[in-house]
């Protein structure tokens, strides 16, 4: 695969799981399997799509993108977090945008 497939194939999983996520903290508790199926399949495309273009680009795996991979843990576990804690919604909402917010500034700046 080219790397403007997995660029493209990473970036619409990522659109599907932060939606999703956010989707998990306000939607109804019979909403849960499906939810949890599709973040979790979202989540594992991100992954797979990453390491892949990392592969295609030959680089390693770098510092930031390790900060990447810690992103990407606490995204793929805010869907179930968001169902059994509802009274902390906002708070989680709050560390699912700093975590998203944290990855496309490792991954444009490349500080380290």
């Amino acid at each position: 695969m080219t790397i403007t497939t997995y660029l493209v194939v990473h970036l619409s999983a990522i659109i599907v799981l932060l939606g999703y996520t956010f989707y998990a903290f306000a939607a109804p508790a019979e909403t849960k399997g499906r939810v949890m199926m599709v973040t979790g399949v979202a989540a594992l495309v991100v992954l797979l799509s990453g390491v892949g273009m990392l592969v295609h680009l030959h680089l390693g795996f770098p510092a930031w993108a390790k900060v990447k991979f810690g992103c990407w843990i606490v995204l793929g576990c805010m869907a179930a977090v968001g169902y059994r804690r509802r009274a902390q919604a906002d708070l989680f909402m709050i560390i699912t945008f700093a975590a998203a917010i944290l990855a496309v500034t490792m991954v444009y700046l490349r500080p380290f």
